[in-house]
Order: structure tokens, then C-alpha cells, then sequence
């Protein structure tokens, strides 16, 4: 009975186990644990916000336009990786990788542009140890990028693994549990444009 099945054309392909629907309940609590962690880097991060010491101010160098690239690339990938599922729920695996390397193109032109956003502040004098208020921003930001590379890196092992068993109730819950990770990711990232980025250009102002 653990590994009961569903048949109703009417329920998910994800939700057709009972592996799977134990398995997504189990990744929800997961996210809890997430949403503390990422709580406590921005509570961090906003006590910080003003100890920039000597070092430059986000307002020197933050970029509007380079951070809503990175933006735009992210939440685009949060499209495509929700049309993903939806092909998945059709049993078209091939629609599921085609919009799934989409997404995996956009996070990783994300990572790529996040990647030359770190490099270009630390050569105009914005390091991890230049002052608390960098040691913050880095520590957050740097946070998020690593869990979208862990994001990268999982999908791909789970579309590995789905061309090799075929979309089945127990590879589709990992796949929708990889998708839920994902919109996780981006939503994080907006509370990161919103806290860090955007109030970063207005408090530091003049």
C-alpha cells in the first residue's frame, strides 16, 4: 500500500503515487527550513545595511539596469519552468526537456551575469571583508546564486533520469519537486531586488 497508485486522468501525474505525494509533502516542510535560513541572512543583512565604512556605497555601484537583467533572465525561467510542468502533466517528455534546458539557459545566464556583477565590485573596491555592509550583501546574494547552481545541477541529474525511466508518477514528483525549488529561487530573488538592490540605490543616495 506504500507505494499505492492513482489512475485518475483528473490528478497530476506527480500526485499518482503515494511516494510522490509523500515526497512533496516532505519538500514543503523543506522549504520551511529554507525560508528560516534566508530570513536570518536578510535580518542580517538589514542591520548591516548602513556600516559601509570606508568602502564604496551600493549606490556607487549598483547597477539598475544589470539588476534587472539578471531579473528579467530568472523570472523568465520561472515561466518556462512552470510550462515545463504543464507539458510533463501531458506525458510529453519531449516538450518537458525542451522547456526545462530553457530554463536551465536562463538560470545559467543568471549566474553568468551575477558572476561578472561580484567581479566587477571587488575591482572598483567592494570585497567580502571591504566592510559589514559588503560582508552582508555578499553573504546573501552569493547564498542565493549557490542554491540556483544546486538548482541547475539537481534538475539536470532528475532530466537524466527521466530519459532514462520515462516520465512515471515517481520521476514526475521529482521533477515538480525540482520546479517547486525553483519558483523557491525566485522568489527569494525578488525580496533580494527589492531589500538589498533597490532600497540599497535609495537609502545610499547622496
Amino acid at each position: 500500500m506504500a507505494h499505492a497508485e492513482v489512475h485518475d486522468h483528473n490528478t497530476p501525474l506527480e500526485y499518482q503515487s503515494e511516494t510522490g505525494r509523500l515526497n512533496i509533502l516532505g519538500f514543503w516542510i523543506f522549504l520551511g527550513a529554507e525560508i528560516a535560513l534566508f530570513s536570518t541572512l536578510f535580518a542580517t543583512y538589514l542591520v548591516l545595511m548602513y556600516r559601509t565604512a570606508d568602502g564604496p556605497t551600493p549606490h556607487e555601484l549598483f547597477e539598475l539596469k544589470g539588476v534587472l537583467i539578471e531579473t528579467f533572465l530568472l523570472l523568465t525561467s520561472s515561466f518556462t519552468c512552470g510550462i515545463a510542468i504543464h507539458e510533463m502533466r501531458k506525458r510529453n517528455r519531449t516538450g518537458l526537456f525542451v522547456w526545462m534546458i530553457i530554463t536551465l539557459a536562463l538560470g545559467a545566464g543568471f549566474l553568468g551575469y551575477e558572476i561578472y556583477e561580484f567581479v566587477t565590485y571587488v575591482h572598483e573596491g567592494a570585497a567580502l571583508g571591504t566592510s559589514a555592509f559588503w560582508s552582508g550583501f555578499f553573504v546573501i546574494v552569493g547564498t542565493h546564486g549557490l542554491h540556483v547552481t544546486m538548482g541547475i545541477a539537481w534538475i539536470i541529474l532528475i532530466l537524466i533520469q527521466v530519459a532514462r525511466r520515462g516520465l512515471t508518477p515517481q520521476t514526475s514528483a521529482k521533477v515538480f519537486i525540482s520546479s517547486l525549488y525553483w519558483h523557491f529561487l525566485d522568489v527569494v530573488w525578488i525580496f533580494i531586488f527589492t531589500a538589498v538592490y533597490l532600497t540599497g540605490m535609495v537609502l545610499h543616495n547622496g
